[in-house]
This record gives structure tokens, sequence and C-alpha cells, in this order.
């Protein structure tokens, strides 16, 4: 089914020009009843109801996976095949970080406290504060792309605005001139920098809830994958075994979450819009079926997930038949593309925002081909 096509003048990445630009109050029609009428169709559907022997089965299967690379780590020994344990561990872990998501949005169990438990326990195994990703994610939930109220498009090592990428300074500025080709081997950094995060936030001074459980729980992630590795491994070895299986969890996850919204209209601070309209223009879908939902955990499904985030994985495929329909009744733009579509508009949306760290005087032939 062809996607439906943007109306000017905000184009939407993926189905007309790459730029997104600053969504305006005009560009958005009055549609204030829309998320009602569609949330009726959902839930009359059925598609808001729990899914437990789906996510028991996913918890099976990943069970398994963690057993069989324990088993295949004790067999190699001192194996340079280790890196492939390795790298499925990454693999593995970012699974477990989906269920982590999902159990936050309270997709997985029947009572929120149960869910936030839940989260705390799956995000800790990874090596994630919970408190402090859910603070993070919740903000992006209630705002997505929204400039000054989306922490996902705050500058950091990418900037993702021309003001943030202009404003860049030393290495950063490096980076940033070239951050679209640079985005996915940075990637390779991102499982580290999770850690980071989660750990400066634990050790802050501001109140954390539940600070000494998620300390403990992630204190005992660590032991439980290092020691054994650097028992059981030469010191190279197991460095290169650290290495790779956090390169592998932060390329899985970057390249899951990245397809969503970079890309995406970008929407003033001072916007006034609807809910329906907010979440639907800022998301992005991923073409693919059942192989991009195991893929993805369910984020292929972006628009959906935005709308009804508290709805299981099983359900998002055909709550997209129901927006689909709506958003074409409506007259609103529904995004979805491939998913290397997606990477191709991801970056080349953040080389252009790169553009503005340039200088200004620079002749780029000269830069290209050297002086």
């Amino acid at each position: 089914m062809p996607t439906s096509r943007p109306s000017p003048p905000t184009a939407l990445a993926g189905a007309g020009p790459l730029r997104p630009t600053r969504a305006r109050r005009e560009d958005f029609p009055p549609i204030a009843k829309a998320y009602t009428r569609v949330s009726e169709v959902v839930r009359e559907s059925g598609l808001l109801r729990r899914a437990p022997w789906f996510y028991a089965s996913v918890a099976a299967v990943l069970v398994l996976a963690l057993g069989g690379a324990t088993t295949g780590f004790v067999l190699l020994g001192a194996s340079w095949f280790q890196l492939l344990i390795a790298a499925a561990l990454g693999i593995v872990f970012t699974q477990i970080a989906f269920l982590a998501h999902e159990a936050a949005h309270r997709q997985i169990l029947s009572l929120g406290p149960a869910n936030d438990r839940l989260a705390r326990v799956l995000a800790g195994t990874i090596g994630m504060s919970y408190s402090w990703w859910d603070s993070k994610h919740s903000r992006h939930h209630s705002n997505p792309n929204r400039v000054g109220k989306d922490p996902d498009i705050e500058v950091d090592t990418i900037s993702f605005l021309e003001e943030d990428a202009a404003s860049a300074r030393g290495l950063r500025r490096a980076i940033t001139r070239r951050q679209g080709w640079l985005f996915f081997p940075l990637l390779t950094l991102e499982g580290l920098n999770l850690h980071y995060q989660s750990f400066k936030h634990l050790f802050g001074r501001g109140p954390v809830k539940g600070r000494w459980i998620e300390l403990g729980i992630i204190a005992a992630r660590f032991a439980v994958l290092l020691v054994p590795v650097f028992l059981l491994l030469p010191t190279g070895m197991a460095f290169a075994f650290v290495g790779v299986q956090l390169a592998v969890f932060g390329v899985y996850m970057g390249a899951s979450f990245a397809p969503n919204h970079k890309g995406m209209p970008v929407i003033a601070h001072d916007a006034k819009l609807d809910f329906f309209t907010k979440q639907v223009r800022t998301s992005r879908n991923i073409r693919g079926g059942w192989w991009a939902t195991w893929l993805m955990g369910g984020l292929n499904y972006q628009v959906e997930h935005h709308l009804f985030p508290s709805m299981a994985r099983p359900h998002l495929a055909k709550a997209r038949q129901i927006v689909r329909e709506h958003c074409r009744t409506l007259g609103v733009p529904y995004t979805e593309t491939s998913l290397w579509r997606s990477y191709a508009i991801v970056v080349a949306y953040l080389n252009r925002v790169g553009l503005a760290a340039r200088d200004p005087f620079e002749c780029p032939i000269a830069a290209r081909y050297g002086r």
C-alpha cells in the first residue's frame, strides 16, 4: 500500500525532500477529535489488551539464548571465536532492552507498579539505569522532535539542529561537519555512553527513585559478565570480548531507534498542536512486517507506538491499518519507508545539519582535494 504523500510546506523525510522544516501552526489542520475517534476504534477492536503468552515466549527465547551463549563461552575457552559469543550477547542485551522499553510503557503486565519493577530489573540487566532512561524517554514521548522539550534532539556528540551545529567548537565541530557519515561508527560507543550516563545519574546529587536497587542490579550484572571473562580469557582477548559486546549493543540499539524520528519535521517550541497530529507527523514507520518487528522490538511501528504507548507489540500491525486509514481520511501524512532508506535519510539529514558547522569561507573543492 503506498505511503501517503506529505502536504507542503512541511516535507516529511522518506516521502519527499530530505531536509525537515520547522513545523508552523498553519501547517497543521484543526483535528482535535482525531485521536479520540481513532482510539475508540482501536479499543473496540481489542488492540489494547495484554499479550502475556507472547511476552512469555519472548522471555523464554532470550533465556535460552543467554544459556546458549554461556555454554558456548565455557566450551570455547581461550579462543578468538569468543568474539562471536560477545556479538551474540550484544544482540541478546538489545532484545532485553526492547522488553525493558515495553515494560516501562506498561505493555507487558497488568499493573503499573509491576511493570515498573520489571523494567527496572531488565534495564539493570543490560547495565542501564531505569530511572534515568524513563525520565528522558517520557519527555520524548510527550514532545517528540519539539525544540527545547525533546531530549533526543538535544546537542550531544551529534547535533540534530542547525543552531547546535553552528555553535560546535573543537573536536565536536570536526565531528559535526561529517556527522552523517560518522553516525554509525559513533554508535559503536553508544553502549559505553549508556553505561556512563546511567552511573552519572545514579551517583548524582539529585533524588533518584530506587537508586540503591538499581546500583545493586547493575553491579551484579557487571560482576556476572566481567569476572568470568577476565578470569577465563587472556587479558587482551578479554578486552576485545567486552569491546565487541559493547560495539554490537551500541550499534544495534542506535540502528533500531534512529530511524523513528531523525529527519522528520522539527516542531517549534511554542507551536500549539493536537496530540494526533504531533505524534503522527514526527514519527516514521519501517516496512518489513514480522521480521522488522522482531528485529526492532516493535519500534518499526513508531507511529502506532507513539499514539498508543501501552499497546502490546503483537497488536501494532493491526493498529497500523486503522491509523493509516484514519490519516488518509483526514489528509494527515503517514510516513513509512524501508529500513535502508530510513538510514539513508538519517545520514543525509545529519550531514545537512552538519553544514552549519563548516567554515563559510571554506572552498569545498579545496577541502576535498587539499590545498
